[in-house]
């Protein structure tokens, strides 16, 4: 009995060493992060023994002790600059720009940055990314290797509102099967109307079936080809990958043989952001992007921009196709719709693809391919189904097109949101404008440049200077303008107010520099005019200003003259 006792005890030691020694391990194992250093640059003015004598410790402890943080000098860069070790705890994207921002506010500083990690470039197996120049060549692609060490669409839900997708092996884990909006069942060719089910039948039509001298055509599988570009699975070993390949797509089905309305394409935007539609279940996968490759002649719709708008508002961000028609994308629609990022076309040498359409309601270009043949590598290669008509076996085929450089843009802000899940649309919409690449060859009316993977992610978490919400007490308005632009807000009509205090902030992207200016209806019996109560002109991205006055009708006109972006703006009043 005394060696049974004994034998427990000690196999009881054992079992506690063991436990002692996996917790040790388990803890080695989930160690902190490296920690976060910054870069901090003095202007010649300001000598190095002064530095080593402490002259500058007050500037740096005040900003770090408001973030509970202790800086440390490390030693001197090859510049003269300071490599300075945080400590104390990690701060978050937000908290680090602002210690910059406060740093960087001393007269004495010439820069102050983070001293970034970097990464070996991950570079997928997949056997034919060889042939995806749109994600890799400097010229025209998307720079999307450098942007993978930093971000991979994790987290994002991105809809493809499109003619639905073929079940592929490169798209498996990939499809979150959202709803099929077509109400016609002709157009559907599944038998019925609305249902649970978008998967693509096929779109083939003969010659004379949508219309007087329409032309016989094949089955398109369009909607499977753009969520390769979005989504494909990657470093899986098979064929292509996607630019955002961890993010999720919520397929939404809303065109079919010959087109679809855009009663049910509006439904289907607004449903894919978490708006509800009559007769639908509500949808439990939000969208944060929504792609819309796809369009026709015309303006924009009310019922379309009240959809865009709708989704809009539900955070989404709106990415459409400018159009194949080499025309204005002004007189086309969704194209021409207001909030959306509309993007033109480029070939692999960087111009504008013959085919694309341009204009000045164009935001941004991305790689759509020109093709001379059907299996011309300058087109862009992603999953297809080889059916002529019906489905068959997976593929995959180089197609051109706006549709094909919308995705592009469309898993990009997948990427950024993923790495900085608090953008607004606006936000979003700015940062790809302002890390845009320069156009290498011509692209006359073409938006702000080539789309920039590694760029935007940057941009994401580190160069955004707005906040996520206003103060208590205050109404949000966010928007987003070019430089040499002009709004009003909340309108042109303004808002009304009681008499007393009014407060009005606004905080723009780093690096713009807005006018702020706040108004008064002045009304009498013969006309009325706004006239000036209260203005900020100071430089910087960040504005305040105060009035106390009459009652009456008030509007805050903002002015980019000095420089645009995405901006925040809070009003208060009586």
């Amino acid at each position: 009995m005394t060696r049974r006792i004994a034998a427990a005890r000690t196999a009881a030691v054992r079992m506690f060493l063991c436990l002692f020694l996996l917790a040790s391990w388990v803890a080695a194992a989930q160690a902190a992060p490296p920690p976060q250093r910054l870069i901090i640059k003095y202007k010649n003015s300001l000598p190095l023994s002064a530095r080593l004598r402490g002259a500058d410790r007050g500037v740096w402890a005040t900003p770090a002790a408001r973030a509970g943080v202790q800086l440390a000098r490390l030693r001197a860069l090859h510049n003269g600059a300071d490599l300075l070790r945080l400590s104390g705890r990690q701060l978050e994207g937000r908290e680090l720009s602002a210690l910059l921002t406060q740093l960087a506010a001393d007269p004495n500083v010439e820069y102050v940055e983070e001293d970034h990690l970097l990464q070996l470039n991950f570079v997928p197996n997949d056997p034919r990314y060889n042939e995806q120049w749109d994600f890799f060549e400097s010229v025209a692609g998307v720079n999307a290797p450098r942007a993978w060490d930093q971000a991979t669409g994790s987290g994002i839900v991105v809809a493809v509102v499109d003619n639905g997708y073929r079940p592929h092996a490169d798209l498996a884990g990939q499809i979150i099967p959202g709803y099929d909006f077509i109400s016609d069942a002709t157009i559907a060719n599944d038998g019925n109307g609305r249902d649970p089910d978008p998967i693509d039948p096929g779109d083939g039509v003969a010659a004379g079936e949508c219309g007087w001298l329409s032309k016989e055509q094949r089955s398109t599988w369009h909607g499977t080809h753009v969520s390769g570009t979005i989504a494909a699975r990657s470093n899986n070993g098979l064929g292509v990958a996607g630019i955002a390949f961890n993010a999720r797509v919520l397929m939404v089905r809303a065109l079919g043989k010959c087109g679809g309305y855009m009663s049910d394409i509006a439904d289907a935007v607004a449903w894919a952001s978490g708006g509800h539609i009559d007769g639908v279940p509500d949808n439990a996968n939000r969208a944060r992007v929504i792609n819309m490759s796809l369009g026709g002649q015309g303006m924009c719709d009310r019922t379309m921009q009240n959809a865009i708008n709708t989704a809009r508002g539900n955070g989404a961000v709106v990415v459409v196709a400018a159009g194949n028609s080499k025309a204005d994308a002004s007189y086309f629609n969704p194209a021409s719709c207001s909030g959306v990022i509309t993007v033109a076309a480029v070939n692999r040498s960087g111009a504008r693809a013959a085919y694309s359409n341009y204009g000045p309601v164009v935001d941004i270009a991305a790689p759509g391919g020109e093709k001379t043949s059907v299996d011309d590598p300058n087109g862009i290669l992603s999953t297809l189904n080889a059916g002529l008509s019906t489905p068959a076996e997976d593929s995959y085929a180089f197609y051109q097109g706006t549709s094909m450089a919308t995705p592009h843009v469309a898993a990009v802000a997948a990427l950024a949101l993923s790495r900085n899940p608090a953008l607004s649309p606006d936000r979003v919409e700015s940062l790809l404008k302002r890390t845009a690449r320069p156009f290498t060859a011509s692209c006359d009316q073409c938006g702000f440049g080539i789309v920039d993977a590694a760029a935007a992610v940057a941009s994401a978490n580190a160069n955004l200077g707005g906040v996520a919400s206003c103060p208590t007490g205050y109404k949000q308005y966010d928007g987003v303008m070019s430089q040499y632009v002009a709004a009003y807000q909340p309108g042109v009509d303004g808002y009304v107010a009681a008499a007393g205090p009014q407060s009005v902030i606004l905080i723009g992207d780093n690096g713009s520099n807005f006018n702020l200016t706040l108004e008064k209806k002045y009304q009498s019996p013969y006309y009325s005019s706004w006239i000036y109560a209260a203005s900020s002109f100071t430089y910087g991205n960040r504005k305040e200003l105060s009035y106390n006055g009459a009652a009456g009708s008030y509007r805050v006109h903002i002015d980019a003259y000095f420089g645009g972006g995405a901006y925040t703006l809070c009003v208060k009043s009586p």
